[in-house]
């Protein structure tokens, strides 16, 4: 009796055992896909929605009908075959089930009928010469290596750096290059740690901004170091994550004078299971990517950006711009910070748009909002 029970003992222990290391590596898988630098480049939030292209004309398309598809305002229409831009929704035709939206401008090879496609908020392809706009490649001294930037001149003293998101690219920001180039604002577009360019993560995996800040503070350096008097960071998604902690620890901060957080990423656990659900991980396996994290990656999703950020005058002025449709990086975190500063933080709010898409949404209303708070710090 006694050596069945120690069996039966043993072999409990056993089972437990495998099932607690089968449990490690689920959570580890799942915390790689949704963490993982290594895939292809797809906006957090735009997932693909099986949208297909059914007919063009020169300036009209007629897309699938989805949630995606029927959201107001300018997105990028992104194809094996090409790149185009999509403009307002014109028509919702009773059937099929399709949608007929103005088609802007072809970036780049064809629109076939019958063609997969997705929506993206990056409108451009490219460096910023496709927007007609001169620009400098240059090179920044990063913690793990060389940076690959873009420098667009401007005759203020005050530099905008922008940081890009969650599976976008440099490309990105060039929704608003336009606008800050207007403005005559210098502006410095660098790539980080997983960038085509760029040094890989040593495990190819992103640790929303918690690292990668490091690059947003080479950034700073640079633009300090060629006479920058005053500097706004302006993020997107992590990249607002990025340019928190770089407000609250880069040696260079005093330089500081805004920042432009557009959907940030200020929690860090909810967006971590965003992405874990929106790339196909099972929700059982949700609490075991976030302990994975914790634990293989050394990410603590419990450790949020700094509250607020102070330079050298007291708190910085910040504006957020963000809504309630975000999928990825809850709005409701931007709308509780903006709450707790009520002096120093402005809250956009952008129904409509998901994440990282604040612009899209409604690029006249995004500017306006965004050129009032740049004017007084340039």
């Amino acid at each position: 009796m006694r050596r069945r029970t120690s069996a039966a003992v043993a072999a409990t222990t056993l089972l437990g055992a495998g099932a607690a290391v089968a449990a490690v590596a689920a959570g580890r898988w799942a915390s790689d896909v949704a963490l993982s630098a290594r895939r292809a480049p797809r906006p957090a939030g735009f997932r693909h929605a099986g949208l297909t292209v059914h007919a063009t004309t020169a300036d009209r398309v007629t897309l699938s009908r989805t949630p995606e598809s029927l959201r107001p305002g300018v997105y990028g229409l992104a194809a094996r075959s090409g790149h185009a831009v999509v403009g307002p929704v014109l028509d919702v035709p009773t059937a099929p089930d399709t949608v007929v939206r103005s088609l802007e401008r072809i970036n780049r090879g064809d629109l076939i009928p019958g063609t997969p496609v997705d929506l993206t908020p990056q409108t451009h392809v490219g460096d910023p010469t496709a927007l007609g706009i001169a620009h400098t490649s240059v090179s920044l001294t990063g913690e793990r290596g060389t940076l690959p930037a873009w420098y667009v001149d401007g005759s203020r003293d005050t530099w905008i750096i922008a940081l890009h998101g969650l599976g976008a690219t440099r490309e990105h920001p060039l929704n608003v290059l336009p606008f800050l180039h207007d403005q005559r604002f210098p502006v410095l577009i660098p790539g980080f740690r997983g960038d085509p360019g760029a040094p890989r993560p040593a495990d190819r995996v992103n640790r929303l901004g918690a690292a990668e800040w490091h690059d947003a503070d080479a950034a700073l350096r640079y633009a300090v170091d060629r006479g920058a008097r005053r500097v706004v960071l302006y993020g997107w998604s992590a990249g607002g994550a990025m340019a928190l902690r770089a407000a609250a620890h880069s040696p260079e901060r005093t330089r500081l004078c805004g920042l432009v957080l557009d959907s940030p990423v200020l929690d860090p656990e909810a967006t971590l299971r965003a992405l874990a659900a929106q790339r196909g991980v099972p929700r059982p396996l949700l609490p075991l990517a976030v302990r994975a994290a914790r634990g293989g990656f050394g990410l603590d999703p419990a450790d949020r950006p700094p509250d607020f950020p102070h330079g050298a005058r007291g708190a910085l002025p910040v504006l957020l711009l963000h809504g309630p449709d975000d999928t990825v990086a809850p709005w409701a975190a931007s709308r509780d910070l903006a709450a707790r500063h009520p002096g120093s933080a402005t809250l956009h709010t952008v129904p409509d748009a998901e994440h990282a898409a604040m612009w899209n949404a409604d690029p006249a209303a995004y500017e306006e909002r965004l050129g009032r708070f740049l004017t007084p710090l340039g």
